[in-house]
C-alpha cells in the first residue's frame, strides 16, 4: 500500500518536472510510510528522488512501531541533521519542498547545497492524499458513523437549561467511549451564538424556542469525520423555519450534481446561488466545503475560486449556512465521497428542522 502511494507521488513528481522532493509534513509521511511521528521542533523529513531509495531522516528520540518502505536515516541531538539531508540531494537539480517546511530547516539546506533551487512540491504529496483509497475510505465511512451516532445522543441529551460547554463536554466523552478522539474543538451555539460560524461554547444555557447549532467531528483510526446540524429547542418560528428548509435545500442540491468531472466552483454555485435567489446572499459568508481526511482540513475546497474538479475518491465537505448576526444561524454539513457515477454521502443523520428539548 505504501509503495504505491510513494508511486504515486513519484509519477506525479515526474509530471511537476520535479527529480527530488522533500516530504515534511507529518500527515503525509504517515500517509506515504506509516510512520506516525509528531517531531515538536526537530527535523522530520522522507526524500523522494527519482530512481533512489526512499529516505526518512527522524531522530533517535522516537521509534518506529512498524516496518517503513524507505531507507531509515537515523541521527542524535548532538547531530547535524541538515548535513545529513544535503548529502542526499542533488544541488544540480530543483528539490520539492512541502508548503510549511520551517525556515530554520530550509535556509540552511540552501546556503550548504551551493546552488540548490527550492520550489513548492506538496501539491505532488496533497494531489495523491485528496484521492482516497479503499483503505481509507473504509475508514471515513467508520469515523462517520461514529459521528451520525454521537449527533443522535446529543440530540437527546439537549434540554432547557443546559449550557453549550456541558454539549460540548457530553459529545467529546461520548467519543472518547467509542474509542475516537476529538478532531477539532467541538461547536455549540445556542440561539444568536450560531450566527457566528465558528462560535466556542460558552455558558449560555439553552431557552425554549431557541436555535441549537452543533459542528462536530471525530478521528477515529486516523481519520476525520466532521458534520454540522442545526436544531430547534421548542417550537421554532416560520423565519427559521423557512431558512433551515432553504439551508437543507441548497445542501442536497450540491450533492445531487456531483460526479467526476464536474468543477468543484460550479457545486458551490449550485448552493449559493439557490441562497443568493432566497435574499441571503450576503449571509453565506464562508465556502461551501472544504476537503478532510487525516487532517480536517486539507488541501483543496469546494468555492468560487477552486480551479479543482471532482475525481474519484476525494472526500470533501459540503455545508451551506445562513447566519443572521444578533438572532440565529443555521448550517447543515455532510461529507461526500465522490463515486464513479456521483457521490456517497457518508452521514446519515436527518436534516429536516427537527425539535429537540
Amino acid at each position: 500500500m505504501y509503495r504505491r502511494r510513494i508511486e504515486k507521488v513519484l509519477d506525479r513528481m515526474a509530471a511537476a518536472g520535479l527529480t527530488q522532493l522533500l516530504v515534511s509534513d507529518p500527515g503525509s509521511i504517515r500517509y506515504l510510510t506509516g510512520a506516525d511521528i509528531r517531531p515538536g521542533e526537530r527535523l522530520l523529513a522522507l526524500y523522494l528522488a527519482k530512481d533512489k531509495e526512499p529516505a526518512l531522516f527522524l531522530n533517535r528520540l522516537f521509534r518506529l512501531e512498524e516496518d517503513v518502505p524507505c531507507e531509515e536515516v537515523w541521527y542524535g541531538d548532538a547531530d547535524a541533521p541538515i548535513d545529513l539531508l544535503a548529502e542526499r540531494v542533488d544541488a544540480a537539480q530543483t528539490l520539492g519542498v512541502d508548503k510549511d517546511w520551517p525556515a530554520r530547516f530550509l535556509l540552511p539546506l540552501l546556503e550548504k547545497c551551493s546552488g540548490l533551487k527550492a520550489v513548492l512540491g506538496s501539491d505532488c504529496v496533497d494531489a495523491c492524499r485528496a484521492c482516497k483509497d479503499e483503505d481509507e475510505q473504509n475508514k471515513m465511512r467508520a469515523a462517520s458513523c461514529v459521528n451520525d451516532q454521537v449527533m443522535q445522543k446529543a440530540a437527546r441529551f439537549l434540554k432547557v437549561g443546559v449550557t453549550e460547554k456541558e454539549v460540548a463536554r457530553f459529545i467529546e466523552n461520548e467519543y472518547a467511549k467509542a474509542g475516537c478522539e476529538t478532531a477539532f474543538p467541538t461547536i455549540v451555539c445556542f440561539g444568536a451564538n450560531a450566527a457566528d460560524p465558528h462560535h466556542a461554547p460558552d455558558d449560555t444555557r439553552l431557552e425554549d424556542e431557541t436555535c441549537v447549532l452543533i459542528d462536530m467531528g471525530c478521528r477515529k483510526d486516523g481519520y476525520c469525520a466532521d458534520m454540522t446540524r442545526t436544531f430547534c429547542c421548542g417550537k421554532a418560528g416560520e423565519e427559521f423555519l423557512s431558512i433551515h428548509d432553504l439551508v437543507r435545500r441548497a445542501n442536497e442540491a450540491a450533492e445531487d450534481m456531483i460526479r467526476p468531472g464536474v468543477a468543484l466552483k460550479d457545486i458551490d454555485a449550485a448552493a449559493r446561488d439557490m441562497i443568493t435567489a432566497a435574499g441571503y446572499g450576503p449571509n453565506f459568508t464562508h465556502r461551501l466545503g472544504h476537503f478532510i481526511g487525516q487532517s480536517v482540513h486539507e488541501k483543496g475546497d469546494v468555492s468560487a475560486a477552486s480551479n479543482l474538479v471532482a475525481e474519484v475518491g476525494m472526500v470533501f465537505s459540503i455545508e451551506p449556512g445562513v447566519y443572521l448576526p444578533g438572532r440565529f444561524g443555521v448550517r447543515i454539513e455532510d461529507l461526500v465521497l465522490v463515486t464513479e457515477d456521483g457521490c456517497e454521502v457518508l452521514n446519515r443523520v436527518d436534516k429536516h428542522c427537527r425539535s429537540v428539548g
